[in-house]
């Protein structure tokens, strides 16, 4: 049957521009959204400020450093007096070498890692694991008065539960430890997915360069990914941790304080078309303020944050106006509002439970159209943003990097550089006065070279000075290499990182291996100082975050388990090697011993040998059996013991007469036979 042709409604684009940009409009001018853009407004104002006044100049002039670049105003100046532009990269050498040092710590992989998990020294698990521990205990103690035993004294049963409860506090470990390890992979994993290293390898180059370097994360992102699916490689949305580096020069925090969970801080984002695309159908993101920020894109005045970073732009050689209309400016702001404020934007006592407590929120702002605004998800009210510094200042958020230190260094070394090269070209050969009112009209007296005929005529006023005078400049090149050469001791000084680290000859103590050893040894003191401000204040913390996130949200139970995170990278400078040599030194003697096999067994000589192939680059459990294949073996073991035991009893005992004597009568036992048939 016909029914005639079917009509479907189809919208236009411009309807559904319109009604993105109406339910836009209608969302921003709620109070609630009003407030928050008000108060959005004022931070970034005051932050901004701050950042002029106190920290632009610095990172600015940390990167002409690094990048071996003088200020536009010290280039005008040398220009005007002429001469050598030259520039001496101390500053830059120095921050690729603390960079090597500090990437060949923290960028280890496999056991080298500079992070760990531990168990705490007395673990708790979770209730199932300890109410079927309880259920040992129990049964072992059933097994006690079952076994025909008297009833224990006060004295034995406490000597009794003090055994069970020792062996309970050992299960308790061991299973403490697999859930451990289990979390350990699982965390590299992420991390590993997640962009850690490429992150790590960045912040390195920034704590080197600049007064303060940031890490972020884990911030779960939606990622698409090509995974089996439905028998077949297909593309799925999965949400993954990921870590990054924040650009110093788009991080903005208030001017009091020195703990960045403590403070309102602000990161400023370049959003391309695609991040803004994907914030579409995002929790927490308002769709219609997105799709109407998708209708405006490219439009220009999008990057409203980058006319005062014109300075930044030209250092960086980044030309934003050229990008404005591929990428949108965007400031995302964590702060702690009042929660009176909140109720009166609009908010409900169910999400403000308490009007006098302030709430941790994150708002996300293009403009003046504020296109996320929610609580902040982590439940300690945390923040995904990690600081540090090369030498960390008390009292302030920002230190001192390899450029602050150097810094004076450097400029002296520039100078003397400078001078050196314009001395040397002036003492390179001599300098001639010429007498112009003896030479004939078109002589050349720019060109000199030998056996050259000069032409001289005679003076109209009898001026018997010679027509020509030569004379040689002094050079000062000793002077201003001493110079030199005490400001790059000096620069070695302050900024703790010697010369000899990237291989340079050392005189004196440093003509030995031995002497050398020492001075490295002792230049890796101020190299450490650095690990642990990175110890401390990045790689702890964001491991524990980790850590609670996956409990919080993992569905696989055997995750869970009590540890502690342990941060090693300062320790590993100086155990690493150490430790190395002290187990194989403990391997060789188990393997050479035979009481110290006895007393250490075959478990616990492959788990030395599985510890020690960890540092080798291949598959472990090919070398050494694992753990449940330990157990597996010494079951198999103990069983075929047993099964000799009863054979050999069991001859014995097939070779016995009656009376319990040998086989062969009492006289065949007694008289040997005599040799040679005798």
């Amino acid at each position: 049957m016909n029914l005639g042709p079917s009509i479907i409604p189809v919208a236009r684009s411009s309807d559904i521009e319109a009604e993105a940009q109406r339910q836009s409009d209608m969302n921003q001018n709620t109070p609630m959204v009003q407030g928050l853009a008000s108060h959005t407004r004022h931070r970034w104002e005051m932050m901004r400020e701050h950042f002029r006044d106190e920290l632009e100049d610095r990172l600015i002039d940390c990167l002409r450093a690094r990048n071996m670049e003088y200020d536009p105003n010290k280039l005008a100046e040398i220009r005007e007096h002429g001469g050598s532009e030259i520039f001496m990269g101390i500053v830059s050498a120095k921050c690729r070498t603390a960079t090597a040092w500090l990437r060949d710590t923290l960028l280890g992989q496999g056991n080298d890692k500079p992070w760990s998990l531990s168990a705490t020294p007395i673990p708790e698990v979770p209730p199932d694991v300890a109410a079927t521990m309880q259920n040992i205990m129990r049964e072992n103690l059933l097994a006690y008065y079952q076994s025909g035993n008297t009833p224990p004294t006060q004295d034995e049963l406490k000597e009794l539960a003090s055994g069970m409860k020792d062996t309970a506090m050992r299960a308790m470990k061991f299973e403490a430890e697999k859930r451990v390890e289990r979390m350990e992979k699982k965390m590299e994993d992420q991390m590993t997915e997640g962009g850690y290293t490429k992150a790590l390898f960045e912040f390195t180059n920034d704590i080197a360069t600049f007064p303060y370097a940031i890490m972020k994360g884990p911030t779960p992102r939606k990622r698409k990914t090509m995974k089996y699916v439905d028998g077949g490689l297909g593309v799925v949305e999965v949400i993954r941790d990921e870590w990054e580096r924040v650009d110093p020069f788009k991080f903005y925090w208030c001017p009091w304080g020195d703990d960045i969970q403590n403070m309102p801080v602000i990161e400023v984002h370049h959003l391309t078309r695609e991040d803004v695309e994907n914030m579409i159908g995002v929790e927490g993101y308002d769709e219609a303020s997105v799709r109407s920020l998708l209708v405006d894109f490219g439009a220009g005045g999008m990057n409203w944050l980058d006319e005062e970073h014109q300075e930044y732009e030209d250092v960086t050689s980044v030309d934003m106006d050229e990008a404005s209309s591929d990428v949108v400016a965007a400031i995302q702001l964590w702060d702690t509002i009042p929660g009176d404020l909140l109720l009166d934007w609009g908010l409900s006592e169910e999400e403000i439970p308490d009007p006098q407590k302030s709430y941790p929120c994150e708002v996300w702002m293009v403009k003046n159209t504020v296109i996320r605004a929610v609580l902040n998800y982590d439940p300690l009210g945390r923040k995904p943003y990690y600081v540090t510094s090369f030498e960390k200042v008390p009292g302030r958020l920002d230190g001192n990097g390899v450029s602050d230190l150097c810094m004076d260094a450097q400029n002296m070394c520039n100078a003397a550089a400078r001078a050196l090269a314009n001395n040397m070209g002036i003492s390179s050969g001599p300098q001639v006065g010429v007498n112009i009112s003896r030479l004939p009209p078109g002589e050349d007296i720019t060109q000199m070279h030998p056996w050259k005929i000069w032409q001289f005529q005679a003076s109209d006023y009898n001026d018997s000075s010679p027509p020509m005078t030569f004379f040689q400049p002094n050079s000062n090149a000793a002077e201003l290499l001493g110079v030199f050469d005490k400001f790059m001791v000096l620069a070695d000084e302050v900024s703790g990182i010697p010369k000899y680290m990237t291989g340079s000859h050392v005189p004196g103590a440093g003509r030995t291996s031995s002497g050398l050893s020492m001075l490295m040894s002792n230049a890796g003191k101020s190299i450490k100082q650095v690990i642990s401000n990175i110890d401390f204040d990045v790689l702890r913390p964001m491991l524990e975050r980790q850590y609670q996130r996956n409990l919080r949200y993992a569905d696989d139970p055997d995750l869970i388990g009590d540890v502690q995170i342990l941060a090693r990278g300062a320790m590993s400078l100086v155990v690493k090697e150490t430790e190395a040599v002290r187990k194989n030194e403990f391997l060789r003697l188990v393997l050479e011993s035979p009481v110290a096999q006895q007393i250490v067994g075959l478990p616990g000589t492959a788990e030395l040998m599985r510890d020690m192939a960890g540092n080798l680059n291949t598959n472990v459990d090919r070398l050494v059996p694992s753990r449940e294949d330990d157990q597996k073996q010494q079951e198999i073991a103990q069983q075929q013991a047993m099964m000799m035991q009863q054979m050999q009893a069991q001859a014995a005992q097939e070779n016995l007469q009656e009376d319990g004597t040998p086989q062969g009568g009492r006289q065949e036992n007694l008289v040997s036979p005599r040799p040679n048939g005798q």
